[in-house]
């Protein structure tokens, strides 16, 4: 199947992030949000970071343009159908993303593939509740977007090898790196990612050592870019908390329990870098750690 339109449902980090790179690879693209605020900021944001690579002479200015006029903003969900390929990219949560592709099924075109952004949902789940199982299929892109060079393709029980294909394809026009990964809970970065995230808010929780001493450890003696609570607050506490509740109920191993006061700052609303606070708080000038 060619794919010439890509529909993105989902305005927010991850949405604004795949629809930057899709459009900057030439494809036409449908940008969906239920508010039409986000669908502003994402725009303002994807210029923004179309201007910084220009700036960096990632691409010239003559792609930019010629991306930006690739983008469609919309606030109908119907639009978006008419879409070759549709990647959801909604929140974390599997009730708001079967509503999604419900809304979505009486629309779409005969061939149109749907696929979806989450990062541990169940994609054969997903798949079940649509008249497409076959051409439905897991697309999860790493965040941010156009910097990160991975992206996971799941496949469900029953997604044929043409969607399968299609869609490889797309990730290598898109100039990333696929990585084939079963259906199974958290799939393979988050399955190793989450765990390590939560580990070390047991560390904190435990008093082994505090924010500062936890990131500094593993950014100095395993040389990780960021410290992993640090990244905690990068990705969003709820959704650490949402893929941590994932792997725990779908695998039913204790080792995936999710720590007490990961919960406890979700609960407080403090769910990182977007809210400003987390493990640090980012009111000031710089990130003072809140523990």
């Amino acid at each position: 199947m060619t794919v010439n339109s890509i529909g993105v449902v989902g305005a927010g980090q991850m949405g604004n992030g795949i629809a930057h790179v899709m459009a900057l690879a030439g494809y036409d693209v449908v940008l969906n949000d239920i508010n039409e605020d986000a669908l502003q900021r994402a725009i303002t944001l994807i210029e923004r970071n179309m201007d910084r690579q220009v700036s960096r002479e990632k691409i010239t200015q003559a792609d930019r343009d010629q991306a930006m006029t690739r983008i469609v903003i919309t606030k109908d969900l119907p639009q978006v159908a008419q879409t070759d390929l549709i990647i959801e990219a909604a929140t974390e949560e599997e009730t708001i993303k079967q509503k999604i592709f419900d809304s979505l099924l009486p629309h779409l075109g005969e061939s149109t593939i749907l696929t979806s952004n989450t990062s541990s949902i169940s994609i054969t789940r997903l798949a079940s509740r649509t008249d497409r199982p076959e051409k439905f299929m897991g697309f999860h892109f790493m965040n941010p977007v156009p910097v990160m060079q991975l992206v996971e393709l799941i496949r469900g029980i029953a997604t044929d090898k043409e969607t399968y294909d299609t869609c490889l394809g797309v990730v290598e026009k898109l100039g990333k790196t696929a990585a084939s990964a079963e259906d199974f809970p958290a799939f393979i970065v988050n399955r190793i990612l989450m765990p390590m995230i939560n580990e070390a808010v047991y560390t904190l929780y435990e008093g082994v050592g505090n924010v500062n001493s936890i990131d500094q450890s593993m950014k100095l003696g395993a040389n990780h870019p960021m410290g992993p609570l640090e990244l905690a607050d990068f990705i969003g506490l709820d959704t650490c908390l949402a893929i941590m509740n994932v792997l725990h109920d779908g695998l039913a191993d204790t080792k995936y329990r999710p720590c007490p006061l990961l919960t406890k700052y979700v609960e407080a609303g403090w769910l990182g870098r977007k809210t400003q606070r987390g493990f640090y708080d980012y009111r000031g000038d710089t990130p003072v750690p809140t523990r």
